[in-house]
């Protein structure tokens, strides 16, 4: 299996919107590679378009040196031509004759992209660190970039592309068509996204190909997938796109170019502030180590609030709901697997024994056990990791009840039940990409 996601754009701040396709995306990873499958994940990069173009106009415009610039920098630039475009429209056909330069190898337009990217790539490894996230892949659109022509000439050959006023296009009887050529011989999103497709049936041969994308780009990826089946590249290859819904604002959907964009970095501190709360009075860790066990108990809540939705919802940002740190969240779940591995440490000269009957709280916390295997399936079947999440939930609020009304220690059947839970839960919590802290 194949899966692409997280695929942040170049010069702009990793903002909470790609926070979705991120962590659902390593969980599938997570999900296909505990279930037997060879995955291969691929970081496809917005490296390269006619946005580059319009920032390099920007930077040439005032005179800026991209080296010296934040990725923050960086994404004002980009808000300002487009503030500017608004009341100057010309200024769009100056960022595509940039793009047009750069796609040509021009030697200015190279250097301010090179630097833009270099500083970016930067900034989402510090978050990928921070998220625990790690891809196997980091393959911008810029790669594809000396494939395009071939490409093109491959689809000219297999006769499903038509010239339309200058400019190469593909129909469909069931959608509008899609552009492979602009009228100025530059390339799309489409062609480089075809051109990744061709190139990862050949390097990997998959069975499937997951793409963990927005649903904005649902008619996007319908046509390309139809692209690549006409093109008859390889045989049984299953597309699958998982369209996850937006994170939205109260006021809209989130827009780089409008200046209406959170930076996923402020939700992580405010995640980690908001847990160092709950630390405060734990009194057997240092201050350093508090700070760490907030940081991953932050980060978990952030994850545990997408995860725990069917990816197909909507996310309506609220600071509140995302670090939300009781009830159905990351950091109960945290919680009951430290409760477990403290009453097993503090038991451990008892054995763990499952012998004898079981009364009713034991029984349902069994009958969550046993279902562990088909949960797993089932979120692999269905591309979804909420299967999980939901089950996890399921299986720490049983724990619990019966932690609340029968003691543990010393009883070698509630032993054995808490060290299942304890694997279980935290075999879970590792699947959808949430560590665990030492103390809570």
């Amino acid at each position: 299996a194949v899966i692409d996601y997280s695929s942040p754009n170049v010069a702009k701040s990793f903002g909470v919107g790609h926070l979705r396709s991120t962590i659902i995306g390593q969980a599938l990873y997570n999900i296909y590679r505990f279930r037997g499958w060879k995955v291969v994940g691929i970081n496809h990069l917005g490296d390269w378009g006619t946005q580059y173009g319009k920032l390099i106009y920007q930077i040439q415009k005032e005179g800026a040196d991209p080296r010296k610039l934040s990725v923050r920098e960086l994404e004002e630039l980009y808000v300002r031509f487009h503030e500017e475009a608004e009341n100057d429209p010309s200024l769009e056909e100056e960022g595509r004759k940039w793009f047009a330069k750069l796609e040509k190898g021009d030697e200015e337009a190279r250097s301010i992209w090179k630097a833009c990217k270099e500083k970016s790539l930067e900034e989402f490894e510090s978050i990928y660190e921070e998220l625990g996230v790690s891809i196997d892949h980091e393959i911008g659109e810029s790669f594809y970039e000396d494939r395009l022509s071939a490409v093109i000439e491959e689809v000219k050959r297999a006769g499903i592309v038509k010239e339309s006023e200058g400019a190469l296009i593909v129909e469909f009887e069931d959608m509008p068509p899609a552009m492979l050529l602009k009228s100025d011989g530059s390339t799309t999103y489409l062609t480089r996204d075809l051109a990744a497709v061709r190139y990862r049936l050949f390097e990997f041969s998959p069975d499937l190909m997951i793409y963990e994308v927005g649903a904005d780009q649902t008619l996007h990826l319908r046509q390309l997938f139809s692209i690549a089946r006409r093109m008859n590249w390889k045989e049984d290859v299953e597309f699958f796109h998982v369209a996850h819904g937006m994170f939205r604002l109260p006021a809209g959907k989130f827009s780089t170019r409008k200046g209406r964009t959170i930076h996923l970095r402020e939700v992580l501190e405010e995640a980690e502030a908001r847990a160092m709360r709950i630390m405060e009075d734990v009194q057997e860790l240092s201050p350093e180590e508090k700070r760490e066990s907030a940081r991953i108990i932050g980060i978990g809540a952030v994850k545990y609030n997408d995860l725990k939705r069917h990816y197909k919802r909507d996310v309506v940002f609220d600071w509140d709901q995302m670090v939300n740190l009781k009830g159905d969240s990351g950091p109960y779940l945290q919680y009951t697997c430290v409760r477990c591995r403290s009453i097993l440490e503090k038991g451990k000269d008892h054995s763990a024994e499952l012998e004898g009957g079981l009364n009713e709280e034991e029984r349902a916390v069994a009958r969550e056990l046993v279902r562990f295997k088909e949960t797993v399936e089932a979120a692999e079947r269905s591309f979804s990791p909420n299967i999980i999440a939901e089950y996890a939930y399921r299986l720490a609020r049983e724990y619990n009840l019966l932690y609340e009304k029968h003691p543990i220690l010393g009883d070698n059947k509630r032993m054995a039940i808490t060290e299942s839970v304890l694997v279980i839960l935290s075999g879970c919590l590792s699947l959808l990409g949430i560590s665990l802290p030492r103390k809570m």
